[in-house]
């Protein structure tokens, strides 16, 4: 495993990581972009080889050539568990996230997540899956979803919420295996019985998620790239007076994606950013 680091301005940092989320396929098996200090943000790509790391660096330096990406090559240990041993809890309105340990004490009154550490994604530390969790907040000041469709469930976090919230039964879909397995694992150890299962299937048009389907709520926590894509099949999976939380893009991305739901009649609710990144909340008014 090898990680490819740049810092540099944000916009610099945001046009790099842009450059890397979008190339299909990407030499980069993981990207993340956070501020760093008061003037400088970080770029961190992961690859599995020298040659991907490689083809990073120069990406990076073609996208932003202010940029100074420098490649380290890491042992061969499970660097995101490891990254996410010992995260302080997550706080997001009525819900808080955490690991087993940190729940045994958390504070009373909270409807309680227990993500433990592991190699999928969704803790509730990142800006993306904050935003959906806090858009989904919103979402329950107006009605508790009964149906709710998670795309790119990754944990299975944002439909372990809206099961403990009310929502009689969500499904999730993962086009990674062990995701699936890590979600479903999830499910058990927060006692949902059968009410919440994840299933390796890819964008959203398998006749499992129509015959389910609408749904109150959707969820998608992808990239910019894909929720654009997806935004006529998703659209159309959205329940009369549904919602639709939509986040894994940049602030300068809403635009593309936001014009790609309201063309299909869906009404921006609600906007929240977090750490560079964004979350739109949609409705459907029909």
């Amino acid at each position: 495993m090898f990680q490819v680091s740049a810092r540099g301005p944000r916009a610099s940092i945001e046009q790099a990581w842009d450059t890397l989320a979008w190339t299909d396929p990407s030499p980069a098996g993981a990207v993340d972009a956070k501020e760093d200090t008061r003037q400088t943000w970080r770029l961190d790509a992961y690859c599995e080889t020298k040659g991907a790391a490689e083809e990073s660096v120069a990406l990076i330096k073609q996208a932003s050539p202010d940029l100074n990406a420098v490649i380290e090559a890491l042992p061969d240990r499970d660097w995101v568990t490891l990254s996410l041993e010992g995260l302080p809890p997550v706080n997001a309105g009525r819900f808080i996230v955490a690991g087993s340990h940190v729940l045994a004490a958390s504070a009373p009154g909270k409807t309680d997540i227990l993500i433990e550490a592991g190699p999928a994604f969704g803790t509730g530390h990142h800006g993306t899956t904050l935003g959906c969790l806090l858009g989904f907040e919103h979402v329950l000041k107006k009605r508790v979803p009964q149906t709710v469709l998670d795309v790119g469930t990754g944990s299975g976090v944002l439909a372990i919420a809206a099961i403990k919230a009310g929502a009689q039964r969500a499904i999730g879909t993962e086009i990674d295996a062990q995701s699936v397995t890590v979600a479903n694992e999830n499910a058990a150890k927060n006692a949902l019985g059968t009410r919440f299962r994840t299933y390796l299937t890819r964008g959203a048009n398998s006749q499992l998620i129509h015959s389910a389907g609408p749904y109150d709520l959707v969820f998608a926590n992808i990239l910019a790239r894909p929720l654009t894509r997806l935004a006529p099949s998703l659209s159309r999976l959205v329940a009369r007076r549904g919602h639709i939380i939509l986040s894994g893009l940049l602030s300068r991305q809403e635009p593309l994606v936001k014009a790609a739901y309201a063309k299909r009649g869906l009404s921006l609710t609600k906007r929240i950013r977090k750490d560079g990144w964004s979350t739109l909340v949609f409705q459907n008014r029909a």
